[in-house]
């Protein structure tokens, strides 16, 4: 079965490191930032998980017959949501940098963009 190895790659980085954030907030965090800051810290390594795993799903859907072309955008897709989204996140509990906040929304069009992508793949699928 073929593999778009990028994003298999990709997703297998990003799930590891999503796991050791998790870690880390659940246990390098606890006293360091207030509830909210790590109720937004968890929802940061949520999503990069899910779509860490996405990005590794997208690989093996190349096996299925969906087209190379749109799962390489959605992976695209995918990954600038991790980094915009989750990303922006963990900055803003880590800093405080709350002009980060504008950041967070586009990285969730990305994401949503992405599975529309996937959804798009799978209809056209041979």
């Amino acid at each position: 079965m073929p593999l778009l190895r990028v994003p298999l790659v990709a997703g297998a980085v990003l799930a590891l490191l999503a796991v050791m954030a998790g870690a880390f907030g659940a246990h390098g965090l606890r006293h360091l930032v207030d509830a909210r800051g790590l109720e937004v810290f968890q929802t940061a390594v949520t999503y990069q998980v899910y779509h860490s795993l996405a990005l590794v799903m997208v690989s093996m859907l190349v096996g299925f017959g969906c087209s190379h072309r749109l799962l390489l955008a959605a992976a695209g897709f995918f990954l600038a949501g991790i980094v915009m989204f989750s990303g922006s996140l963990y900055l803003l509990v880590l800093t405080g940098a709350h002009w980060l906040g504008p950041v967070t929304p586009l990285g969730g069009l990305c994401f949503m963009v992405g599975w529309i992508l996937v959804v798009i793949a799978g209809i056209r699928r041979r």
